[in-house]
């Protein structure tokens, strides 16, 4: 199930709520043939739409004025759980949570378990070292 949450602008809680259990396409925008329609002069009639794909959902740009994931303009990213996503430079924001599977983060998934270090595996790289240079080292006072 993937659910988004219309945000309040100033308070960023949820204000509105969507839930979805098996579309493999959800249209954002202000049209009414949307499945999520926002009311806004600054959201294009198809804004934006999330692609489900076999392991997680995609979310792709589809309007004149921009889908904004940290200020910064996006075609297509990969959706994270709890990631919020903003419609235009100053538009309403939506945060996305994933159920289940999806809702584990790539960065997750993909993360290979590092070796246990012990003092016999350090190496000059992994071993902590101290400044090399005049700065003076702060030692706690009890």
């Amino acid at each position: 199930m993937i659910t988004l949450n219309l945000l309040h602008p100033i308070e960023s809680i949820p204000i509105q709520t969507w839930k979805f259990n098996s579309e493999p396409v959800i249209r954002i925008g202000r049209s009414g043939d949307n499945d999520v329609i926002l009311y806004s002069s600054v959201v294009s009639r198809y804004h934006a739409e999330l692609h489900r794909h076999s392991q997680y959902w995609e979310i792709v740009n589809i309007g004149a004025n921009g889908t904004y994931i940290n200020d910064q303009q996006i075609d297509s990213e990969r959706v994270h759980n709890g990631m919020i996503i903003r419609l235009a430079t100053a538009g309403p924001k939506l945060q996305i949570l994933l159920d289940g599977s999806e809702a584990i983060t790539p960065s997750l998934r993909d993360i290979v378990p590092a070796k246990p270090t012990s003092p016999d595996n350090l190496t000059s790289s992994t071993a902590p070292t101290l400044p090399t240079d005049d700065r003076p080292t702060v030692k706690s006072q009890k």
